[in-house]
Order: structure tokens, then sequence, then C-alpha cells
């Protein structure tokens, strides 16, 4: 491993800069580490796929699992990792602050912190305190002096609430309020993702990868392209695929299309003989 973790956070701000890159979503350090092979330049943790690949539902798992989920991100690959870190595990902003300070510490080099709730009730935080919220994990990433890139995720999308002009009041008060970063998942026409885009500039926005390719979302002004669980969800997808061919046919033609062993194992060698 060859860059220092303040390299990383440096190259990771860097990235958010000019251009438009790739940051897919890796499930374990498996997964990371093939990701970092193909030539991506920054990987991101998910939420859905970790919990998954812990036969737990999104957003299943506890802070202290997630925590030494990303720890274990971030000491298998040598490029920066941004953590899905929900809601930060906390209401309260001084919550916020606390559990997010333990986030930079795992050494990632980013983080996002979400304003939903996790509370069918009542599914996204009133708008001034999700923006204490963010001002809270801003003022505890500054006090580590890492240098962690902060995003602000406005989640009314994921939550049937699609009034773009209230999204995008949600993001410049989160941007107001210290994050480097914009998302709003769930916005995925170019329109809408212009407007959100034009609204919080010169600040980056990240979406979800929209069906578009990557340069016509470039050309939409965007900066950061994420994939949340979709990685994990293909290769659950096909794992049930085979599956079922197995029991419902007898076939085992599914296997045919498999990462050759010895690739994976030439992939996978550095890093275990680092730790032997």
């Amino acid at each position: 491993m060859g860059q220092s973790l303040a390299d990383k956070r440096a190259a990771f701000r860097r990235l958010h800069e000019s251009g438009c890159f790739i940051m897919p979503n890796p499930f374990d350090a498996g997964s990371a580490v093939l990701l970092q092979s193909l030539g991506f330049k920054a990987l991101a943790s998910t939420s859905a796929g970790f919990a998954w690949s812990q036969a737990r539902p999104d957003y299943g798992v506890s802070r202290d699992q997630v925590l030494r989920h990303l720890e274990s991100l971030v000491a298998a690959v040598d490029l920066p990792v941004n953590a899905d870190f929900e809601n930060a595990f906390a209401h309260a902003p001084d919550d916020v602050a606390a559990n997010v300070a333990l986030a930079v510490q795992t050494g990632v080099a980013g983080l996002s912190v979400e304003d939903a709730t996790g509370l069918p009730d009542e599914p996204l935080y009133a708008e001034d305190l999700a923006a204490v919220r963010v001002s809270a994990a801003r003022k505890a990433i500054d006090q580590s002096g890492s240098g962690v890139v902060l995003t602000a995720r406005a989640e009314a999308f994921l939550h049937g609430q699609t009034d773009l002009d209230a999204v995008i009041r949600r993001l410049k008060a989160y941007a107001d309020a210290g994050a480097d970063c914009l998302f709003a998942p769930g916005v995925r026409d170019e329109a809408q993702v212009r407007a959100i885009v034009q609204a919080v500039a010169p600040k980056p926005v990240n979406i979800i990868a929209t069906g578009a390719p990557l340069s016509d979302i470039a050309g939409w002004g965007v900066r950061r392209i994420s994939l949340g669980g979709r990685i994990a969800h293909a290769a659950y997808a096909e794992i049930a695929r085979i599956a079922k061919a197995m029991i419902g046919e007898g076939s085992f033609e599914g296997f045919k299309t498999g990462a050759p062993a010895i690739n994976l194992n030439q992939i996978f060698s550095s890093r275990g003989k680092e730790q032997r």
C-alpha cells in the first residue's frame, strides 16, 4: 500500500474539483480489492450491500458494525474510501458529531450524512434540524483536522416526497451548513439534476448512476457518480440465478461465466502476503 492516509484524503478532495468520476460501492473487502484492481480512483461503502452481507436488511446493522466494516475497507485498498454513514446513527446534533468523529478515525476520506430519521411516521428531519446536524458533522471533521469530505444527503425522493424546490432548499441549507458535496438520491431526471447542480454551485453534486452514459452525466455538471447497493444487488441476483437453474433444471451452465480462480488469486495475492 503506497499512499498515506493524508495522501488518500487529499486525492479524494481533488477528484471533486473538476471533471466527473465514478465511485463504485463494494460491499466487502474482497469486492473493494477487485474494484481497485480494475482502475477506479475512489470507492464508497454501501449501507444496503453491507447489511445484506450480514444477512440483515438495509439500515439493520449497528453503528459499531459499520465502523468495523469501514476499517476493513480502508485497510483492504490503497484508494480513498467514502463512508455511507446513514444518518450518523443519531438524532441529536451532538451525537451526530460524536459518531462522525468515530467514522473519521476509521481512515475514510469522505462520509455522507442523511436527513432521513429511520422513523416511518416522520421519515425526514425538519429542515432546520437537518441543517444543524450537517453543521455538527462539519464541526467534528474540522476539529479532527482530517480534511475528510462531507457529503449531505437529502432523502426526500426516496420517501415519496418529490417536490424538487423543497429538495433544493434543503441542499442549499446543507451547503451553507458546511457540506462539501451534495446528494439527493432518487433524483434521476436530467432537468432536475441540472437544477440541483446550478442551485448549489460551485459545490459538487453526487448522483446515483441513472442509465445515461458517463459523458452525458458529466455534461449535466455532476462531479461524482455512485452506485449505491447495485453491485451487491447484481452479485446476489447472479447467485440466485445460478442456484435456481441448479434446483429447477439440474443445470450448472451458469458457472461458465464465473471469474477463473487463478485470476482472483492473482488479484488478492498481494494482500494475502501482507497479512501473513
